[in-house]
């Protein structure tokens, strides 16, 4: 195990109400003018928004709003979210969503008190320490923004998705999280953000740092009660203990605990970022396709750790290890299918994949040689690519 530093300074209130809470979490934390930051027309229509604004002001706390978060988010309302933040003289924001919504309030927090171009922080010109308070309520299970200190935007110049990792300064001061909220999510988008928080666990799990057995068991404890929770949600969407247990899921899947003491690899999301990026795909879907045919070439090339998780997560039993990493890539395959995933380009909407531009456009923004698992090139990732075709 390496040596680490972890904090988690957001503060969760987890259960049925727990968006009510919005204005005293708020105040608690000296918020006085909030920008209330939402997606789409689903936060109106459903009343929740309002709910929250009015506890925000019934706190005493001035809101202004900010809709129209897209999936896959872009830099241009980021920039004008800045610009109202400035103008209005905005102290904190309040995200109302899932991931998209989360990761533009965030890229909004990081850009106010900056004098030059939030993209810098996202180019790697310099780091990311100082941003705004952020507060969200959190609607889609799934990205674990809402607990983890990332941010991933989309800069429409170039079509350029870059993840943006800070160790605290983009972590949410609170996040309040009712599964309720989740009852009316469609099918397709509650197995999205399943195969989601399930990468995130899979990107820290694969790794060659050795004697992480905390960790390592932690991961897969989490990645088998999804397992057997996911099928229940989609069976019946408004179970909520069903619900409650893939929500917090998917929280303890991306703040950055399953990845403590250990070297992470990140190929597979930097990967589909691409996909998700030239053709505006579900970024859940995306790795539900990617990782199974990342995981395929690693059962071919170094199949250690793909074999222990196909063991310990899915029960194979064959004492080989290239035997047993090629069944556990064919376990989650038949699990992600079972879910009404896609787990090739086809089925993703995409039957003839520019790969080439892929490739290229991965490398210019990850580096020539990628990977923590297992360093790899242009032509490795070409082939895993081609993998999932």
């Amino acid at each position: 195990m390496e040596n680490f530093t972890y904090c988690t300074p957001t503060r969760y209130v987890f259960g049925r109400g727990a968006e009510l809470k919005a204005g005293e979490e708020a105040a608690d934390i000296g918020m006085k003018k909030v920008l209330v930051v939402y997606g789409g027309g689903s936060a109106v229509r459903s009343g929740l928004l309002k709910k929250v604004t009015d506890s925000l002001i019934e706190a005493g706390i001035a809101v202004t709003e900010l809709g129209g978060v897209q999936p896959n988010p872009v830099d241009t309302l980021v920039y004008e979210g800045i610009d109202i933040c400035r103008r209005e003289g905005i102290d904190s924001l309040v995200a109302v969503g899932g991931g998209s919504v989360i990761d533009t309030a965030k890229a909004i927090a990081l850009g106010v008190p900056y004098e030059g171009d939030f993209w810098d922080f996202f180019a790697g010109k310099l780091p990311a320490t100082v941003a705004l308070p952020i507060g969200v309520v959190l609607t889609i299970p799934a990205a674990g923004s809402e607990g983890s200190g990332n941010s991933v935007i989309t800069k429409t110049d170039g079509m350029r998705k870059i993840s943006l990792r800070t160790e605290t300064a983009l972590r949410p001061k609170w996040a309040l999280l009712n599964p309720e909220l989740t009852f009316t999510l469609p099918p397709f988008q509650t197995a999205c953000g399943i195969a989601d928080m399930m990468a995130h666990i899979m990107e820290r799990y694969f790794s060659t740092t050795p004697d992480v057995e905390i960790t390592d068991r932690v991961a897969e404890g989490v990645l088998k009660a999804i397992i057997e929770e996911a099928p229940k949600v989609m069976a019946d969407p408004c179970n909520y203990q069903a619900r409650a247990n893939i929500m917090w899921s998917g929280t303890l899947a991306h703040n950055g605990i399953c990845g403590t003491g250990r070297r992470e690899d990140w190929t597979s999301h930097g990967m589909e970022h691409e996909i998700s990026a030239l053709y505006g795909v579900a970024h859940g879907a995306g790795l539900a396709v990617v990782f199974p045919a990342w995981m395929s070439y690693m059962a071919d090339h170094q199949p250690e750790k793909i074999a222990q998780y196909g063991r310990r997560v899915f029960g194979v039993e064959s004492h080989s290890d290239s035997v047993a990493a090629h069944e556990a890539v064919d376990c989650l395959k038949g699990f992600f299918s079972s879910l009404g995933l896609p787990i090739t380009f086809a089925e993703l909407g995409v039957p003839d994949p520019d790969i080439a531009t892929l490739v290229k456009k991965l490398h210019e923004n990850k580096g020539e040689a990628i990977g923590g698992y297992r360093t790899l090139k242009a032509a490795d990732t070409e082939e895993i690519y081609r993998r999932a075709l």
